[in-house]
């Protein structure tokens, strides 16, 4: 079994910066995961564990679940992107314990002393770390979204160790986590048979209704790959409402790659259909995640308050806590003066 080291709900304080500086290696990392910039602003600070990030998702290649050792997310912690030329992903903060100190309860994490302290290790330097030059005189950057696949190991879907831990750590809860399972094992069945296809497919159907109240997730694109998607401009802004259209009107917009002008619509923002919500902003330059390269986005993604993944119909990290905030285009959405 996984070492199970702190559970979510526990306090703890991030180090100072000197103790988490010598904890890293040339490259600005520990086990491979960068310790960025944007997160010295947090030293000194108590905060409560979110959840473990033992299992998480490949959000990069969307392939295996991974397995990430003594890890944890903090509260609602995310990155600016200040040390990054303003990359607006927002991407959930990782923390490897030996960068925190427990406070309550007193857990005995088992983890090395930390090293002393190193001469020339500080902002400046860690800022150097983010950054170089690729030979066709582009910034080629490194944080945590692009390290983390190297910071981590790929697991099976299903695996027992990651399920008890999952139960261990208090990530979820018995009830949420049968759900998962159990609709992911179905739905499983239901794409990879032609036996019985139907029945599986209707018994998909009304488990998730019984358990969300709403209908299945898994919606297929209409228009043929290669054909223009419809390209809508509403130009919503920061602080205004607007409401997420439901699948069936959401459907008629995307292609049979399930995308509409290469952003990807995908089972997890079904929850939020019908939803009104406040815009938290256009989003319009992200680091690549397989290029490590700024993107500057031709068309703008809108960001929306507290819409984010709960991973409960991801097929290789079931209920995955990284929370990747989703991204709409403005053919998905329309606007509305109420708030629901």
């Amino acid at each position: 079994m996984i070492p199970i080291r702190c559970q979510a709900g526990d306090l703890v304080e991030v180090r100072s910066a000197a103790e988490i500086l010598a904890t890293l290696d040339d490259r600005g990392c520990l086990d491979n995961m960068p310790f960025m910039p944007e997160m010295l602003a947090l030293c000194g600070r108590s905060f409560r564990i979110y959840r473990s990030a033992h299992k998480i998702c490949d959000s990069t290649y969307y392939k295996d679940g991974r397995y990430l050792p003594d890890s944890v997310f903090l509260e609602d912690l995310r990155c600016d992107g200040s040390a990054h030329d303003g990359c607006q992903a927002k991407c959930s903060i990782f923390f490897k314990l030996a960068w925190l100190k427990p406070v309550s309860p007193m857990r005995d994490w088992g983890l090395p002393a930390a090293p002393a302290p190193q001469p020339g290790r500080d902002a400046a330097w860690l800022q150097t770390t983010t950054r170089r030059t690729n030979e066709q005189g582009e910034t080629i950057y490194r944080c945590q979204t692009t390290d983390y696949l190297d910071a981590s190991r790929p697991i099976k879907p299903l695996d027992l160790q990651m399920l008890v831990a999952d139960l261990r750590t208090r990530n979820v809860g018995i009830g949420a986590m049968a759900r998962a399972v159990l609709l992911l094992q179905v739905w499983r069945i239901s794409v990879n048979t032609r036996i019985l296809w139907n029945f599986w497919n209707k018994l998909y159907g009304g488990l998730h209704r019984f358990f969300y109240g709403t209908e299945s997730p898994h919606i297929s694109g209409t228009i043929p790959q290669g054909s223009p998607t419809p390209d809508v401009r509403l130009n919503v802004q920061e602080g205004e409402y607007v409401r997420v259209r439901p699948l069936a009107e959401i459907q008629p917009t995307l292609n049979v790659g399930n995308r509409n002008r290469g952003l990807s619509f995908n089972p997890e923002m079904s929850p939020f259909c019908g939803g009104t919500f406040k815009v938290e902003r256009r989003v319009t330059r992200i680091i690549d995640e397989r290029r490590f390269v700024m993107l500057d986005l031709k068309n703008p993604c809108i960001m929306l308050e507290g819409v984010v993944c709960k991973a409960r119909y991801h097929p290789e990290a079931p209920l995955c806590p990284k929370r990747v905030p989703q991204y709409f285009r403005e053919a998905w959405l329309e606007r509305t003066d109420k708030v629901s």
